[in-house]
């Protein structure tokens, strides 16, 4: 089963938190098309913030078309066009980006400088037609 995390300190109001994990578990082939998702009620508890926050993200992710809600049943992920890589994939550039962040750290970077250099480097690739 799929579990969230929130992070209180990260300054990204909980449903957003949530609606970028599940983004995210589907781009990474975690979720897959008709996965329920947990129960407002079970994310509530399991994460200690308000069940209309989850209701929120919930509803959120139905606008955008990943998720549908089935009364009575649960929420349920759709089909998404959005490929997934394999779990080998996944696990080689998690281990590379592991090992940059390692040498990010003995330079002296904390994660702030981390978070900035990656996304300089993320927005220049893009700029190139890299990414």
């Amino acid at each position: 089963m799929f579990v969230f995390r929130i992070d209180s300190r990260s300054g990204v109001p909980p449903y957003l938190q949530l609606v970028q994990q599940v983004r995210q578990g589907v781009l990474l082939g975690f979720l897959r098309n008709g996965d329920r998702l947990p129960l407002i009620r079970e994310v509530a508890e399991s994460v200690a913030i308000n069940p209309n926050t989850v209701a929120k993200a919930y509803r959120q992710l139905e606008q955008e078309g990943l998720v549908t809600g089935r009364p009575g049943q649960g929420t349920f992920v759709n089909e998404t066009a959005a490929a997934t890589i394999s779990p080998a994939t996944y696990t080689s550039l998690q281990r590379g980006l592991e090992a940059w962040m390692g040498r990010a750290r003995a330079a002296g970077l904390d994660e702030q400088a981390i978070s900035a250099l990656f996304t300089s480097a993320l927005n220049q690739a893009k700029n190139e037609n890299i990414a």
